[in-house]
């Protein structure tokens, strides 16, 4: 059956993916863009693929743009916008923090709250939170975005007992490294505020990771892709999904071995010693 979907975030990565790949399978798709200008390229990108997107502007932490988003009746909210902060916790200008939080969160949240009247009013719907690997494990160096990640987590469970009964479904989407250029920028973004000589923390560390940012064996993100059209097609979909499931294990065991470490540990945990 032909879904409307709405999808934020989908000028790039995961967002345009799956708002292509879904209008390819019927669906009414409603693509939401931060920029006029996102909103060109996305729709010559429909073009190319021969199939038709609905495309509009809507900044989620703007409350006009919201408003005016509020007014689609929708199946499906795809909840895909998102922003990247990465570095050292300690060194992180607090704006560039607040920022995160704005988007990641807040800006999510709002989107959610504003479909969901008219979906437990009909009785039916679903929100799909994008998250993370992030939102159940802490990366160093990414823990500014994970954080908001592992708030999404929080506020997805929540609704999810909450609407028990409505008819609304409520899930999360959580991929690991995936080469949508996503995390390259996020990784980019310190470049900016970054000092090597004023940082709290030890160079030798900070060192290892800017040579090496676990970046260089990323995943095709068609995978990804693939499970969040499958996720937004059910009708009853697990409540978490994470891709790939091979590192279902690690996260699992990052979680056990946060019980017993102590002050010289490392929370974090080498998946190939699995």
């Amino acid at each position: 059956m032909s879904k409307t979907i709405f999808i934020t975030g989908a000028s790039s990565g995961f967002g345009k993916g799956c708002a292509i790949g879904l209008a390819k399978r019927g669906h009414k798709v409603i693509a939401a863009v931060q920029v006029e200008s996102l909103k060109t390229v996305l729709l010559e990108a429909a073009r190319e693929e021969g199939v038709e997107l609905e495309v509009i502007v809507v900044d989620i932490t703007s409350e006009s743009d919201r408003q005016f988003a509020f007014n689609y009746e929708i199946d499906v909210l795809m909840n895909n916008a998102g922003i990247m902060e990465a570095g050292p916790v300690a060194d992180i200008p607090m704006e560039n923090v607040r920022r995160n939080f704005e988007v990641n969160v807040f800006g999510s949240l709002a989107m959610a709250k504003g479909f969901l009247p008219q979906m437990v009013k009909r009785g039916s719907g679903k929100v799909i939170f994008t998250s993370s690997m992030g939102g159940l494990i802490t990366v160093p160096f990414a823990a500014v975005y994970t954080s908001t990640k592992h708030a999404l987590e929080g506020l997805a469970e929540g609704l999810k007992d909450e609407l028990m009964g409505t008819g609304v479904e409520i899930c999360t989407v959580n991929p690991g490294v995936f080469g949508t250029g996503f995390n390259d920028r996020g990784a980019e973004t310190m470049s900016k505020w970054f000092n090597m000589e004023t940082s709290l923390t030890r160079k030798e560390l900070l060192e290892a990771v800017l040579t090496d940012g676990g970046l260089n064996d990323q995943l095709d993100p068609q995978l990804m892709i693939d499970a969040m059209i499958r996720v937004a097609e059910e009708d009853n979909s697990l409540f978490r999904n994470v891709i790939p499931e091979a590192i279902i294990p690690w996260i699992q065991a990052t979680h056990k071995r946060t019980w017993t470490i102590r002050k010289n540990d490392t929370v974090s945990i080498d998946p190939n010693s699995l």
